[in-house]
C-alpha cells in the first residue's frame, strides 16, 4: 500500500526522532524512503556556502544511515522553494505514496512545522499524511506516543462522508496487515442537533449505528476486534477523548469532512484532531483533478 514513502526532514531533533520510527511502517510493505530536505528560497544563499552545505549534507548522511539500519532502500532530495509546495510536488513526481512529517521541528529559520510547514502540507496534499507528533524533553526530543503501533489500536472516526469512505478503503487494505482492534467512532455533533433537531436523536442514532455495523461486517476476517461507538458531544473534545481513555495507538481519518472548504482547513475537525492528538494521526485527502 505504502511501498515508497516521502519522509519530511529539517534536521532538527524531531526529525531525527521520526526516523528512528520509520520501521514500523514496514508493516505496511513500505520497501523506499525518499528523505527530503526543503530550503526556503531566503535561506538558499546561507546552504550555497560550503560549510553549511557541508553541513547540511552531513546530517542527511546519518539520517538516511538510520533509515537503511531499518532495512529500507533510501535515497535523498534536497529542493529550494516554498516548503510545503516542494514536499507535494516531490511525493507526486516520485510517486511516493505516503508523506511522513513531524509536527514540532524547525527549519533553518527556526519555523515550528505545526501552524507552519506541517499545515500547509496538510492543507495541499494529494497523497496521504502521516504526521507524527514530537515532543520537547530537557535532552531534545520523543515520539509523544513512545510505545508506538500501527496496527494494535486503530481509531477511526467517520462522519459518513465521501472523504470518510475513502478513508475506510485504506483501512480495510491496513486491515490486511494485521490489525489487532479497530474502534468505529461517529459523533454526533451537539452543536449542529441542538436544540432544534433533539427529538431526532435517537432516529439519527439508530440509522449510524445500521453504518457502523456494515463498516464492520466490512472489516470481519481481516481485523481481530472491531467495536462501534456513537457519542454527542463536540467531534474534535470527544474524539480525543477516545484516543486518551481507550489506549489508541493510532489514528485514520479523511482530511476533508462534510461542507469542507479548502479556506477554512484550520477549522476543520481532521485539522483539530491531528494538531491535538497524542498518537500519529494518517490524514487521507480527497483525490484532486
Amino acid at each position: 500500500m505504502f511501498e515508497r514513502i516521502l519522509v519530511a526532514t529539517d534536521m532538527s531533533s524531531a526529525s531525527n526522532v521520526i526516523v528512528n520510527y520509520l520501521g514500523e511502517l514496514k508493516k505496511l510493505g513500505t520497501k523506499e524512503c525518499l528523505l527530503v530536505q526543503c530550503i526556503k528560497a531566503m535561506e538558499s544563499a546561507a546552504f550555497l556556502i560550503a560549510q553549511d552545505k557541508e553541513i547540511l549534507m552531513a546530517a542527511m548522511e546519518e539520517q538516511k544511515k538510520i533509515i537503511e539500519r531499518q532495512g529500507f532502500i533510501v535515497s535523498t532530495e534536497v529542493a529550494i522553494g516554498t516548503v510545503h509546495t516542494e514536499i507535494n510536488r516531490i511525493a507526486k513526481e516520485k510517486d511516493c505514496s505516503l508523506i511522513v512529517i513531524g509536527s514540532h521541528g524547525h527549519s533553518l529559520a527556526g519555523e515550528i512545522f505545526l501552524g507552519g510547514v506541517a499545515t500547509n502540507v496538510l492543507h495541499n496534499a494529494v497523497k496521504p499524511v502521516l504526521l507524527m507528533r514530537i515532543k520537547r524533553t530537557g535532552e531534545g526530543a520523543c515520539l509523544q506516543c513512545e510505545n508506538w503501533s500501527i496496527n494494535r489500536h486503530i481509531l477511526f472516526p467517520t462522519d459518513f462522508s465521501q472523504n470518510a469512505d475513502l478513508a475506510f478503503s485504506y483501512l480495510k487494505e491496513l486491515g490486511k496487515t494485521g490489525i489487532e482492534k479497530v474502534t468505529l467512532l461517529h459523533i454526533q455533533d451537539n452543536s449542529k442537533i441542538s436544540p432544534y433537531l433533539d427529538y431526532k436523536l435517537e432516529e439519527f442514532n439508530r440509522i449510524d449505528r445500521d453504518r457502523l455495523e456494515r463498516m464492520k461486517d466490512a472489516l470481519s476476517g481481516v481485523v481481530k476486534k472491531t467495536d462501534i461507538k456513537i457519542i454527542y458531544g463536540l467531534p474534535v473534545h470527544e474524539i480525543i477523548k477516545v484516543i486518551k481513555e481507550e489506549g489508541v495507538s493510532q489514528v485514520i481519518m479523511g482530511s476533508q469532512g462534510r461542507g469542507f472548504m479548502y479556506d477554512i482547513f484550520i477549522g476543520s475537525v481532521s485539522y483539530q484532531v491531528a494538531r491535538m492528538s497524542p498518537v500519529p494521526v494518517l490524514l487521507i485527502p480527497m483525490k484532486r483533478d
